[in-house]
């Protein structure tokens, strides 16, 4: 165990943030200045504007031209925080655990469902933490739909919608490629593989469950310029009939996000920054029956409309220091960001085949690697019947 597993020794960690774009500027490194537990020691990005930009903010950090120049240079780091684009995710990943480093890293955790598999079994064994950016979950409006859903308050949750609204697809930084998310090289895909991950792992959370099948379709207004797409729209089945629906969109007329979660007693409705509880005290055959709906408002400032979301970072990198300090190498983060790929992998394999359901993929539990569960809860259950 090294010393920054240990509780309560009081040192700061030292990390390496690998892509000084966006995120990593506005986000991440904003976030980290706030901190007294942790330094950003050292920033490696191939864009000489950025090195110059990130100097002038972290003027005690080296800073590197290459993920190359910063492995080889021999700093000594606890972790490694990458913000690059997902193309890299899983390259630079594998590389620190090698090294025997900590990975936080953004979503999607990568591109593929087999590089996602390979990155929880190196956590395993190098027994490195392997950790997503989930922020959305430490948004304080995500974080009232789950105290109200554990509540019990709307009852057992049956179905859930997701809807993503943006005017145009998220711009870089001017001095390096800004719309790298349009180019599949870059990207991986459009807004399923940007977007997507935040919408499914709170589906995952809401549901506590992970699907078994998804159907999807997929839209690129602009086939001509882009190779990726700009709209998806999926439903995800999950164990016991639940469903959810997801829709993203880079082409809306607004920037927002309404989510729902439905149960037997009530459901939960917000869209940004407010929320409608609309509950039956006797559940839903009593208000059928003529009993009245207890309706509830409320508004939780959430900032949303800050794309940077820096006032979710630190409660979620509390999450990745949690893991560290537990030896939680692999945990449900890591697990829920394997099935987000799943899902959207799969997704696309649906709309290329003319939108036909199609069964999410099982883990392999081949010799000397332990399986992945099939459920949130860590059971196995049987898996459906899932049409041809």
């Amino acid at each position: 165990m090294t010393d920054i597993e240990k509780s309560g020794n009081g040192r700061r960690l030292k990390g390496a943030l690998v892509g000084y774009g966006f995120i990593g500027a506005r986000g991440h490194v904003p976030a980290y200045l706030q901190r007294h537990d942790v330094d950003i020691v050292a920033v490696a990005d191939v864009c000489a504007a950025r090195r110059d930009a990130v100097r002038s903010l972290l003027p005690r950090a080296r800073v590197f031209d290459s993920v190359d120049a910063l492995f080889s240079s021999g700093i000594d780091l606890d972790f490694i925080d990458i913000a690059t684009p997902p193309s890299e995710h899983a390259t630079i990943a594998h590389r620190a655990m090698d090294g025997g480093l900590h990975v936080l890293c953004e979503k999607p955790l990568t591109t593929s469902v087999h590089d996602a598999r390979a990155l929880i079994d190196k956590a395993r064994a190098t027994k490195r933490v392997l950790h997503p950016c989930h922020n959305y979950k430490f948004a304080p409006v995500v974080a009232s739909i789950g105290d109200i859903v554990a509540s019990g308050r709307i009852g057992q949750v049956r179905s859930v919608t997701l809807d993503t609204f943006r005017p145009t697809h998220a711009k870089g930084v001017a001095e390096w490629n800004p719309d790298w998310r349009r180019h599949r090289r870059w990207s991986g895909g459009g807004i399923a593989m940007d977007h997507g991950s935040h919408s499914l792992y709170l589906a995952f959370h809401w549901l506590n469950a992970w699907p078994t099948t998804v159907t999807a379709k997929v839209v690129n207004q602009e086939p001509e310029r882009w190779d990726t797409e700009d709209t998806l729209s999926a439903v995800l089945t999950f164990p016991e009939n639940r469903v959810a629906r997801v829709h993203l969109t880079w082409t809306a007329g607004l920037r927002a996000v309404v989510y729902s979660v439905q149960g037997d007693h009530g459901a939960i409705i917000a869209r940004d920054d407010d929320i409608e509880v609309v509950t039956a005290p006797g559940g839903r055959a009593s208000a059928q029956a003529g009993a009245k709906w207890e309706i509830e408002h409320s508004t939780v400032s959430s900032d949303w409309m800050d794309a940077s979301h820096a006032r979710w970072f630190n409660a979620m990198f509390d999450g990745f220091l949690s893991a560290i300090e537990h030896g939680d190498y692999a945990g449900m983060d890591a697990l829920d960001a394997y099935h987000c790929i799943d899902v959207i992998g799969t997704a696309y394999a649906s709309a290329s085949d003319g939108c036909r359901e199609k069964p999410l993929s099982r883990s392999d539990p081949s010799v000397g690697r332990e399986p992945l569960p099939q459920h949130r809860d860590g059971s196995r259950q049987a898996d459906p019947v899932v049409a041809a």
